[in-house]
């Protein structure tokens, strides 16, 4: 699977094809810009900023999906452990056009009701 890190999330998704915006020196971008250049380049989104919450701008449909991890206290260790669980555990290849948020324990995922991407 493609998938985009954004800034704050540790590099760590063994088996996977990962690109990170501190690596590409994309840090600082906008919103808008972070969500383009993931989508050029067909990847799913990881992020925990809830700008991305915004379903009117980064709508369900169209795209490569995105994930938004909320975890009450952020470590570098808890966030990879979380990421990799849900990897592990979950569906994740079908999420694209999807918006997931996940916590600790629990996961929201909105799908579209149209998936031709």
């Amino acid at each position: 699977m493609k998938i985009k890190l954004d800034e704050n999330l540790p590099c760590a998704m063994l088996g996977h094809d990962v690109h990170s915006v501190n690596q590409e020196g994309l840090s600082g971008c906008s919103d808008p810009e972070l969500w383009v250049t993931a989508q050029r380049e067909s990847r799913f989104f990881i992020t925990q900023d809830l700008d991305f919450a915004d379903l009117r701008a980064f709508a369900l449909g169209p795209h490569h999906g995105i994930l938004i991890i909320r975890l009450r206290t952020p470590s570098r260790i808890s966030l990879v452990a979380r990421v990799l669980e849900i990897f592990q555990s979950e569906g994740v290849a079908d999420w694209a056009g999807c918006f997931v948020v996940a916590t600790e324990h629990k996961i929201r995922l909105l799908k579209p009701l149209d998936r031709g991407l």
